[in-house]
């Protein structure tokens, strides 16, 4: 068995038998977009290639019940040397207590322009959209399913980031900002069950009616370490909700507050290790991990994602 086997089978089995949950973004998505995509290679050496394919597969837990399945197709194609254009169609599956949910999720498109390149660093300037599958009004029979379940935010946002790459580190920030109110509907006072235990366990769900989602603001730091196959990274993943969400509670008042006080905006902050393997000039593995080690108190959203996993191989032509 040749080398490049041997690790690309080792590579899968972490991935398949590691108990892997959460995103290490925003949830949201827009910090794997263009210039705030992780582990972003920087080879002066390595002759361009114009397309990259890249499939990748995602289990993320949730701080209840549902885990989230992503499979995802990523498509960057270079205009020129500097200018490039990223596609992202994903397909998700979510199990839980309540449901079991699947359809295609949200479609990100990204503009990249590379503003400045040396010998030294890049710095990359992106503009970007994503775009809603559905309304996010999913239903388990007359009940509408909280946010956990939905497999589209169901808004439009534009999305808007900035970075610096050298050869060991990476640094970025963004700003994602929701449009549109989506089409949720899920209050737990109005859930229909005859079953006690889950009339009890519904109430740990936030409420997101009429959900209007925040604006995030990112930050990407990311120390990489680079040999001529393999390369490993480290960093830090901080996103603070700046607007907070707004919802219409069982009141019918419009507000971005729970029941115990808790404002949705704030600080989430992950940390992310990712690992790779180039076979040749062409293709290459990578393997990322997050954790999540602070938490919005209140997340309408339900994007709670707590340990993170994805492994994803990559081609160039």
């Amino acid at each position: 068995m040749n080398r490049s086997l041997s690790f690309s089978i080792i590579l899968f089995l972490i991935a398949s038998s590691a108990p892997l949950f959460g995103q290490g973004c925003s949830d949201a998505g827009f910090c794997t977009m263009g210039a705030m995509k992780p582990d972003q290679p920087f080879n002066k050496r390595v002759q361009l290639k114009l397309k990259t394919m890249e499939v990748s597969f995602y289990r993320g837990s949730t701080s209840l019940t549902p885990i989230i399945y992503v499979a995802n197709m990523d498509f960057n194609f270079a205009l020129n040397s500097r200018n490039a254009f990223q596609v992202k169609v994903p397909y998700q599956w979510v199990t839980g207590q309540l449901a079991n949910t699947q359809s295609i999720g949200d479609i990100s498109l990204c503009y990249t322009r590379n503003i400045y390149s040396s010998d030294r660093f890049d710095l990359n300037l992106s503009f970007g959209a994503k775009l809603p599958t559905n309304n996010s009004n999913t239903m388990a029979g007359p009940n509408p399913l909280p946010m956990y379940y939905q497999t589209s935010l169901g808004t439009y946002d534009a999305i808007a980031g900035i970075s610096l790459i050298n050869r060991k580190w990476l640094f970025a920030t963004g700003i994602q900002v929701p449009l549109n109110q989506n089409g949720n509907k899920f209050d737990w006072h109005r859930w229909i069950s005859d079953d006690p235990a889950e009339q009890e366990y519904i109430q740990r769900y936030p409420n997101s009616t009429d959900l209007f989602r925040g604006i995030d603001v990112m930050l990407r730091v990311e120390r990489n370490f680079r040999l001529s196959r393999f390369n490993f990274s480290v960093g830090l993943l901080p996103i603070y909700r700046i607007r907070a969400d707004v919802i219409t509670n069982f009141n019918g008042v419009r507000t971005s507050v729970d029941a115990k006080g808790n404002v949705a905006k704030g600080l989430a902050l992950s940390w992310i290790v990712t690992t790779g393997y180039n076979f040749n000039a062409r293709s290459s593995v990578r393997l990322l991990v997050g954790h999540k080690i602070e938490q919005r108190e209140f997340s309408p959203d339900g994007l709670t994602r707590e340990l993170v996993s994805s492994l994803s191989y990559a081609y160039r032509f």
